[in-house]
């Protein structure tokens, strides 16, 4: 029981299991200790946006069968340069993607970091095709 009070946020009216688990934790100080740091949130708050569009997902799809130049991507989507461009530079900032100049020739290839997003996409869809789907494993 004194360790209980010792840990209580005194200002707040909490339900007791919260209560109980915020002390075992350290309290709202305990909690606050264990949180990523705002650099990290930051870091992942950009990698999460850059995903979240469907042109700059199927990009990454794309590079994750193979290397390609711009012409092919452009070729796939039909979009205007300018707007692969833009999606390119999004998936560049946040180190996705790379490209190398190659003569003329820009390849754009995914990085390591690129490629652990699309292998836990695909663990992630398989993972949820088995919930939904279970007969087709």
């Amino acid at each position: 029981m004194t360790e209980k009070r010792e840990c209580r946020e005194e200002t707040l009216l909490l339900p007791p299991e919260v209560e109980e688990s915020l002390c075992r934790c350290g309290g709202i100080a305990g909690l606050t200790g264990r949180l990523p740091g705002d650099e990290v949130l930051a870091r992942e708050s950009a990698l999460h946006r850059a995903l979240a569009d469907p042109i700059r997902l199927k990009i990454i799809a794309m590079l994750a069968v193979q290397p390609l130049c711009v012409c092919v991507i452009k070729a796939v989507l039909g979009i205007a340069d300018s707007k692969l461009s833009y999606h390119l530079s999004v998936l560049k900032k946040v180190g996705l993607i790379v490209g190398e100049a190659q003569g003329n020739w820009i390849i754009y290839s995914l990085t390591d970091l690129g490629g652990e997003a699309w292998a836990r996409r695909i663990v992630g869809d398989a993972a949820e095709a088995g919930a939904l789907y279970p007969e087709t494993l």
